[in-house]
Order: structure tokens, then sequence, then C-alpha cells
């Protein structure tokens, strides 16, 4: 027997880090070698909690929690370049980069990220998965104003790919994307299921 909510599904929206790409690690390695420079702390939890945020609003909230003085802009700008120096490192996500091949040219899909488009074009090449996103079809940080856990990236995503949000799906592995997927009234899959980051310690 078909599940009824399986069947309604018309479109699949994919997040990125932590999602397709095995990125989360490395991102807080360049997260701690950039906040060291400050002096400034940002835990492992609280990393994971804070997924889906751009840079630059992180940077915000860890200034003004912790009282220190700095251009947020410049500081995510060095997050981001001690992430690329790592990207090399990144691996696929099997279990889910596995769902894109087989849905290909089956459902419309899109990739909604919290980091900037071009960052997630890069990901998305080295993981192998570049020929099947086309550009329209990726959504980063600068398309929308308000960020997860609003519902506003799958929305636009969901948008994108000409799917009503009632029927697509979101593949999600942080808390905050999987709020901005119940607020867009979409069916969300956790990654965490079937996948767990390496922890840094």
């Amino acid at each position: 027997m078909v599940d009824d909510k399986t069947s309604s599904i018309r479109g699949l929206i994919f997040d990125c880090d932590g999602t397709l790409a095995d990125t989360m690690p490395l991102h807080f390695l360049a997260w701690r070698e950039t906040l060291d420079q400050y002096k400034m702390e940002l835990t492992e939890d609280r990393f994971y909690a804070l997924g889906g945020q751009p840079t630059v609003s992180i940077v915000e909230r860890l200034a003004n929690e912790q009282g220190v003085d700095l251009s947020p802009p410049e500081v995510a700008q060095q997050k981001e370049e001690a992430f690329l120096k790592r990207l090399q490192e990144v691996q696929p996500i099997e279990p889910i980069v596995e769902i894109v091949r087989q849905q290909h040219g089956q459902l419309p899909m899109a990739v909604a990220s919290g980091s900037h488009r071009e960052v997630v074009k890069m990901v998305l090449e080295i993981i192998g998965l570049s020929d099947l996103f086309d550009d329209h079809r990726i959504v980063g940080a600068e398309d929308t104003e308000l960020h997860k856990p609003n519902p506003d990236v799958f929305l636009e995503a969901a948008r994108r790919i000409e799917i009503a949000p009632q029927h697509c799906r979101v593949y999600e592995d942080a808390e905050l994307g999987i709020e901005a997927a119940r607020r867009a009234g979409m069916q969300c899959f956790d990654v965490r299921t079937v996948f767990l980051p390496e922890r840094i310690g």
C-alpha cells in the first residue's frame, strides 16, 4: 500500500551542509580558527544548534553576547575563507546523495541553504552533484531576507521548482531547518536518523 503522505510529494528540497555534504565538522574547525583570533567562544553544541543561520548572523549574535567589538561582515569573510581552505576534504552524505541520484528526472528538486550560493555550488561540485542542480534551483543565504527557522528559504525553493509547499519534502539535519520546514507547511526528513557527523571535541 502506498503511504498517502509519500504519494502527495511532488518536489524535493535539500539543505546542503550536513545534509548533502559532510561539511559540519569542517565548518566548526573554521569557526574555532577564526574566533580564537578574537578570543571568542563557540561550543560545538551551540554550533550545531545554530545550523542553518548565515555566517554573518552568527558572528553578530556571538559578538553581542560576548561583548566583542568587531565587523561582522569582515569576521564572517574570514570564517568562510578558513572553511574554503578545507573544501577539498568534503565528503558526500551517501544516503541522501543516493536519493538525489534516484529522483533526478523523476521529481523537481532544489537546494536551500544558509550558506552563500557560490559556496553551495562549490560543495555540490566536489560531491559530484553540480550537474543535477542548475543555478536557478540553488537558494542561498543572499536570496531571502529572513533565514531559518523562518520558512522563507524553503518557500523560495518551492517557488523555483513550481511545487506547492504542501507537496514538498525537505531533507534537513538541523533543528532550525526542521522548524523552517514545519513553518513552510512541508514534510521533513531528519537526516540525523541516517547520518551523524563526527564530533571534533
